[in-house]
């Protein structure tokens, strides 16, 4: 595979390690919703204080700083409030290091690219894993403008790298933004302010397990009963012991609601989160707690009842079912999806169309095998230039949200999932795939293919032709006889499996008319009888039993003697009374 990078194995994905339901808040009073709103914005201030505090202490932070933190939000909330704000301000400083580490990557991914474009004459060609120079002596004056553009942001992220100095916005950097452009949204002012003071509010509490109910600052009942510890400065809106305020709203989680209820009357640890929909106007409860992560299937026996390739593309999933030898077995299925409109109607359409393969691979007992897609180096336009339509392709692909989404799905139907390296499997797919499975009455398309050479790469069988090992031929297809002679050709190219004894041998001769090696009558009757053409052969026989002096190591070696001197020791038969005397057992050879 000289020039091609080396493909990495498959693996069996292993299933997720948390669960998280919502319930919408129904029938909550004004009294309800204004303390939610003032318990979230005061929370949330202190939030924003002690993420400040955070990142200021950048990788120096230790266990002490972090009680120093704690012991601030303690006397402004309560000793739970304050472990839930600091968990989760350190978890935002942690996401957005690993963001800036990310940002660099792609800058000097996008400088190298550019630099080396610019480098090369104008109008100069690429090769297949370079690009070439730029078309005109424009585009190369812009790119260099664009060149000094990276190189200057490229700088400013190391300096704040090397600095410890994270950007963050609590409520999101988008809803920020948006704020300039509120005609372009879609948005009053007012609208605007209400989004934003819901996005920086907080009311979410980790669980606590031993304690009542899995949680003591949220803390829901098994009839759906909700109450909140509230903080110290708001401690006079309590009407409930130990200055608690209990909602008239009941949740009763519909989804995995028995999982729930079983966590909360064991008192173990579920996590709580209150949040307001402002455009809908509405308040959701989400629960979420974690789970053992389930022991993956083997690799091997993911295989063995064959597998489901799935090839995700912008708009739908080609699926084709293989057998356990590499085999397309059926009709090829395709499920789509129109990822237009809202993000709920998205996301609909995405659970739509997984929950479709998912099925029909467990009614069959079969594993999905998926390609390990990251479009994060190729969405850059410093790597495809003006191929604008190729970068709106793979930018519109989902590919995150379809692996999270799958990955749960398939854990929770049992559907064993395994992950295969994406290189190559939709060009060697339809060169060595699409030809042969195309007949007068059905014509698989490229990704078709595709889904055939994800499989197959899953099962362990090369993709194309010539690539070893070879186990099978190719696509494991059998060669169609000739109309005149079927044995003009020889025996099939269908392969027997790698651990068949004889699979490289011939095809072995067996009795009968067909390959005119013995008479017709030998699969029918117990013996042979004389020929037919002797005459005056008497039509009276009788069975000889053999002598005792005659050992079966001996008859094994007259056969093998009879073998040698060019015969095949085909059968053998029972002489008449006057032939039997004197004589024992009498091979036949049959010369081929």
């Amino acid at each position: 595979m000289g020039g091609l990078r080396e493909i990495a194995a498959p693996f069996v994905v292993p299933g997720p390690c948390g669960v998280a339901i919502r319930d919408r808040l129904k029938q909550l009073t004004v009294d309800d919703e204004k303390v939610l709103r003032l318990v979230g914005d005061h929370l949330g201030s202190s939030a924003s204080r002690d993420l400040k505090a955070r990142c200021a202490a950048g990788p120096d932070h230790d266990g002490e700083r972090w009680a120093d933190r704690k012991r601030v939000l303690t006397g402004q909330s309560s000793s739970r409030w304050a472990g839930s704000i600091t968990k989760a301000s350190h978890d935002q400083w942690g996401l957005a290091r690993r963001a800036q580490l990310a940002h660099i990557q792609g800058l000097e991914a996008g400088v190298r690219t550019v630099a080396h474009r610019l480098s090369l004459p104008v109008g100069e060609k690429g090769s297949k894993h370079a690009p070439g120079g730029y078309r005109s002596r424009r585009e190369w004056h812009a790119k260099s403008r664009r060149l000094h553009v990276l190189e200057d942001r490229l700088q400013a992220a190391r300096a704040d790298w090397q600095a410890s100095t994270v950007h963050v916005v609590r409520g999101g950097k988008h809803l920020l933004t948006t704020r300039h452009h509120l005609d372009t949204a879609g948005l009053t002012e007012q609208q605007w302010r209400a989004r934003w003071q819901a996005g920086r509010r907080f009311l979410q509490a980790d669980g606590e397990s031993g304690k009542r109910y899995g949680n003591e600052t949220i803390r829901v009942t098994p009839d759906g009963e909700v109450s909140i510890k509230l903080p110290a400065p708001l401690a006079y809106l309590a009407h409930a012991p130990h200055g608690r305020y209990v909602l008239t709203a009941r949740v009763a989680f519909a989804h995995r609601g028995e999982q729930w209820r079983d966590r909360v009357a064991a008192n173990r640890a579920v996590a709580y989160r209150v949040h307001e929909d402002t455009v809908r106007g509405r308040w959701y409860l989400t629960a979420s707690w974690t789970i053992p992560p389930s022991s993956a299937v083997p690799l091997q026996a993911a295989r063995v009842n064959g597998m489901v390739g799935v090839d995700t593309n912008a708009d739908h999933l080609a699926a084709w079912r293989l057998d356990e030898h590499g085999n397309p077995v059926g009709e090829p299925l395709r499920f789509r999806y129109d990822l237009s409109g809202s993000a709920d109607h998205r996301d609909a359409q995405v659970r739509h169309a997984l929950i479709r393969p998912l099925h029909w691979a467990k009614r069959h007992r079969l594993a999905i095998a998926v390609e390990d897609l990251d479009f994060t180096t190729e969405k850059t336009r410093e790597k495809h230039g003006r191929r604008k339509k190729f970068r709106r392709l793979i930018s519109g692909m989902p590919t995150s949200k379809l692996r999270s989404r799958l990955v749960s799905m398939a854990a929770e139907l049992g559907v064993p999932l395994v992950a295969v390296d994406p290189a190559y499997t939709s060009r060697w797919g339809a060169q060595h795939g699409k030809n042969p499975l195309t007949s007068t009455n059905r014509k698989p398309t490229r990704h078709d293919a595709a889904s055939i050479a994800i499989g197959r790469r899953a099962l362990g069988y090369p993709i194309r032709l010539g690539a070893p090992p070879r186990p099978l031929r190719h696509w494991g297809r059998t060669a169609p006889p000739h109309d005149d002679r079927s044995d003009r050709r020889g025996h099939r190219t269908v392969q027997a499996r790698t651990g068949s004894q004889g699979r490289e041998e011939t095809r072995p001769r067996i009795p009968g008319p067909r390959t005119r090696s013995v008479s017709p009558d030998t699969e029918r009757k117990r013996a042979t009888r004389t020929s037919k053409t002797v005459r005056d052969v008497r039509s009276d026989q009788a069975r000889v039993q053999d002598s005792l002096l005659l050992t079966d190591e001996e008859r094994c070696r007259s056969s093998s003697r009879g073998a040698r001197h060019g015969g095949t020791l085909a059968t053998c038969r029972y002489l008449t009374e006057d032939e039997a005397y004197g004589a024992q057992w009498v091979f036949v050879r049959v010369l081929i």
